[in-house]
């Protein structure tokens, strides 16, 4: 299932990020291809390992694993440190499938990479083309959300990034895995939590029924989590 969590970062922290990226030094993103063809993949990346790299990931995963948005969506164990793109004229990211395990060079850190989460990082109208576009089992979706609004979607999908024709998309990108491995389980516990938490500022935190289907959402998550 396809997640948008809008607002998880603020204007603010965007602009701050987009002020040192604008600046920094690019280069190809070819290296972080996978397993993937080269001719697949055409973008730039600041550099994975890199000082800048790991300090705005640091900043941007403080604000992701607080945002109730992203925890009902992803239910994560573990975050791979985020990695940053941007995409001009001409770039794309063909038709493919993430690798199933990632591995970090410098912490040693390796995950089963159940989810990809990319957070957009320019503004819709800033650029033409560039849509995520993200094939289920029912459709073809086509994602291009504003600057602080974050995609979650199963890294198992067929997804690409369309050909920009104008301007340059920026964004974050970055796997997790879940406490929860079926992506069905998962599905059905985001519904729960996404129902109390619009259930909750109506009738109260500590209303009966409310109290009750938290209790349904922890045992859930006690009998279904890997961790």
């Amino acid at each position: 299932m396809l997640i948008c969590v809008p607002d998880v970062l603020s204007k603010e922290t965007v602009a701050q990020f987009r002020s040192v990226m604008d600046a920094a030094e690019w280069e190809d993103g070819a290296s972080t291809a996978g397993a993937q063809p080269p001719s697949v993949k055409s973008n730039e990346q600041l550099p994975p390992n890199g000082e800048l790299s790991r300090r705005l990931g640091e900043r941007l995963l403080q604000a992701i694993v607080s945002h109730p948005g992203f925890v009902a969506a992803a239910i994560p164990l573990r975050i791979y440190p985020p990695m940053f793109n941007r995409y001009r004229v001409g770039h794309r990211f063909g038709v493919h499938v993430d690798n199933a395990v990632r591995g970090d060079p410098l912490t040693g850190l390796r995950i089963r990479a159940d989810l990809a989460v990319t957070v957009f990082l320019s503004e819709p109208e800033e650029y033409d083309g560039g849509e995520l576009v993200v094939d289920d089992a029912y459709d073809s979706h086509q994602v291009k959300l504003p600057a602080g609004a974050l995609a979650v979607y199963p890294a198992s999908d067929l997804h690409m990034v369309a050909p920009v024709t104008r301007g340059a998309r920026v964004a974050s990108f970055f796997w997790a895995q879940s406490m929860i491995r079926q992506e069905s389980v998962r599905d059905v516990i985001y519904d729960l939590d996404t129902a109390i938490q619009q259930l909750a500022p109506r009738l109260g935190g500590d209303d009966e029924d409310v109290m009750k289907l938290g209790g349904v959402y922890h045992n859930l998550i006690r009998h279904w989590s890997e961790v």
